[in-house]
């Protein structure tokens, strides 16, 4: 086991019960690869099962198919994938992985778990990775889950974004009302009321309180523009001036209501660092919550291609780089050094636990 996957590995272990998942929108699946016939892995065969989302979403999707490739053009294996525009296409498409012999099969995303679960039971010769969901049942042990304490970055950028707004009102909204996605919005009104607990200038968070997740601001699902965009110009009414969407692509959708609003309002990335996946987004982006997919697919590659197949938990951390916040971009001059330096405070203060992200200060 590489060093970078041993520390990982020791991190899962004290860690348990974590998941997220962002969706998008669809259009074409990339096409299968075939790697370098000559490398040392070109008869290891990779394969992914995307959700309902498309692997070019700029986000979830494409950050875990991202691995895949890297691993294609460093390992020299092959890669296989099935891209799922319903849940419906999920047990057909894993199905598709298992008969085409595949050595490990990743499925992007929470509304794959129960599939994947299922899948593993019926083909214990196959072996499976969930990617930002959970293991139900430890008797699997041929189901790997990649998980990502979001909550942890969400919490830093909810204390940025309040030091950041001049309104100081912030908003949040999901996709769905599933853990996957609270967790983001847990850290950001969290951290959002460290800022104002530090300060004393009251900050208020719309679309989302921990202390009733049911009322929040969901668009019922990662797709629809029409309703992610009417919930984004709601929060601007309301003085909003800075938004996260926990919705995949749907960013696109608050970008819209804030250059009609014709007022400074800036959002915040997930997944992926939006700002430079999606440039034309930049001027818009405070920062992204981060999660680290890529290496992970491409590691949890490696270490099965080294030392076979294990179901251990991987968790992303701040600890363990798994999960952050990206740089601040264009606002980074609109940040002071006293709250870059609280940031760095925050964040050791986190890994060390002294402070709980789930916690509301």
């Amino acid at each position: 086991m590489n060093a970078s996957i041993r520390r990982r590995a020791v991190a899962a272990l004290a860690t348990a019960g974590i998941a997220g998942i962002i969706l998008a929108g669809c259009s074409a699946p990339p096409e299968t690869g075939g790697g370098d016939a000559g490398a040392e892995g070109s008869d290891f065969l990779a394969c992914a099962v995307s959700d309902e989302g498309s692997w070019n979403d700029k986000s979830f999707n494409e950050a875990a198919y991202g691995g895949m490739l890297q691993a294609e053009k460093e390992l020299g294996i092959k890669i296989s994938d099935a891209e799922s525009h319903t849940p419906e296409d999920f047990e057909p498409n894993l199905t598709a992985m298992v008969d085409a012999g595949c050595d490990v099969i990743f499925g992007v995303g929470f509304n794959l778990v129960d599939p994947l679960h299922a899948a593993a039971k019926a083909n214990p010769e196959s072996n499976f990775v969930t990617i930002d969901g959970f293991l139900a049942d430890d008797t699997i042990t041929n189901l790997k889950p990649v998980m990502y304490d979001t909550v942890q970055s969400s919490y830093l950028a909810g204390y940025v974004s309040a030091a950041y707004s001049t309104t100081k009102i912030v908003g949040t909204y999901g996709g769905m009302n599933i853990p996957a996605v609270t967790d983001f919005m847990v850290g950001f009104y969290n951290g959002a009321k460290a800022y104002e607990a530090d300060t004393g200038e009251l900050v208020t968070v719309v679309g989302f309180d921990p202390a009733n997740p049911d009322a929040g601001d969901y668009v019922g699902d990662f797709q629809n523009k029409e309703t992610a965009k009417s919930i984004s110009v709601g929060q601007i009414e309301q003085g909003a001036d800075v938004i996260l969407p926990v919705a995949g692509g749907l960013f696109s959708a608050t970008s819209e209501a804030i250059n009609e609003s014709g007022k400074p309002v800036v959002m915040l990335g997930v997944d992926k660092n939006v700002a430079e996946t999606s440039p034309e987004y930049a001027d818009q982006i405070l920062t992204s919550i981060e999660k680290l997919m890529t290496q992970a697919v491409y590691d949890v590659i490696e270490e099965t291609m080294q030392d076979g197949f294990n179901a251990e938990a991987y968790i992303g951390t701040l600890e363990n780089d798994g999960t952050r916040i990206s740089p601040f971009g264009v606002f980074d001059d609109k940040i002071s050094a006293e709250i870059k330096t609280k940031l760095d405070e925050l964040k050791a203060g986190i890994i060390d636990g002294s402070i709980d992200p789930k916690v509301t200060p």
